[in-house]
């Protein structure tokens, strides 16, 4: 691959590709109240084109189209996810490419760019958001979520911590490195922001939770599921998961609600700008 960002587009098209889809449902699920959030925030208004970065299976993308009634562009790398939001959700003024969003061509039409957890991937951030501000039309604007630090955020964070001592050595990570947690440090997504011709950048803290499942033992099936422990512990043992789930489920029963339904706390950044 030719393209800056052929890591994760390689693993977007292979193992995270298979495991979103299998875990999709229940992804939705634990992301309504942040989804909600950013919805509100972005404020699309009737009649504003939208396109939808990291669209994934196209929930997002197809619910910008009923709120605005405008067209509606979903990007993703994913071929697999793509393909799936093409068949279910694709037709009049929904569409959808497979695509590098740091590179595709956009018409420069829209109002309103938009992204839910798909544009902390960009192995150069700094041109790609340069890049996207060719997707919008004068006036038009930037509105996304994006996590804070890996430690604030106990949905991802308490299972890893569960099952270090269970895991392969680990390299140091790199805070800035692309992935989930690459804009955890705010100052530094300001600045990559307003390096890329972006104006009026507005950064916003956000606590809330994700719900990880109805009960203890569905949570910790998600925890091996999607997430960064999910993608270390993929290739290892069914003995050594099994493990590693006891740890996990012990570690996230401390979130759960009178109900039994578990929801750790999920820190995020709500980003808007002008291009």
């Amino acid at each position: 691959m030719d393209s800056p960002n052929a890591m994760m587009i390689e693993y977007w098209n292979g193992p995270g590709a298979e495991r979103w889809i299998a875990a999709h449902d229940q992804v939705e699920r634990s992301l309504v109240k942040i989804t909600e959030l950013l919805f509100a925030f972005a404020g699309a208004k009737a009649g504003e084109r939208v396109v939808d970065v990291g669209s994934g299976l196209g929930r997002t993308t197809a619910e910008l189209h009923r709120r605005t009634g405008a067209p509606a562009l979903g990007v993703d790398v994913s071929v697999p996810m793509v393909k799936i939001a093409q068949q279910k959700l694709a037709g009049g003024d929904v569409s959808f490419v497979a695509a590098d969003a740091a590179a595709y061509a956009y018409d420069g039409k829209a109002d309103l760019l938009f992204s839910r957890f798909g544009v902390m991937f960009f192995a150069d951030p700094v041109a790609a958001f340069t890049h996207l501000r060719g997707a919008l039309a004068p006036g038009g604007r930037l509105a996304f979520v994006c996590w804070r630090a890996f430690p604030e955020n106990a949905w991802a964070f308490a299972p890893f911590a569960a099952a270090k001592p269970l895991l392969p050595p680990q390299e140091p990570m790199d805070p800035t490195a692309p992935g989930p947690f690459a804009f955890a440090d705010g100052a530094r997504l300001r600045g990559i922001l307003e390096r890329a011709g972006w104006k009026d950048v507005v950064i916003e803290p956000r606590d809330t939770t994700m719900h990880l499942g109805d009960s203890v033992q569905t949570a910790s099936e998600e925890a091996l599921t999607i997430g960064p422990l999910a993608r270390v512990a993929a290739e290892l043992d069914d003995a050594t998961r099994g493990h590693i789930q006891v740890r996990v489920a012990e570690a996230l029963a401390k979130f759960a609600t009178p109900g039994g339904a578990v929801e750790p706390p999920a820190a995020i950044w709500l980003v808007g700008a002008k291009a």
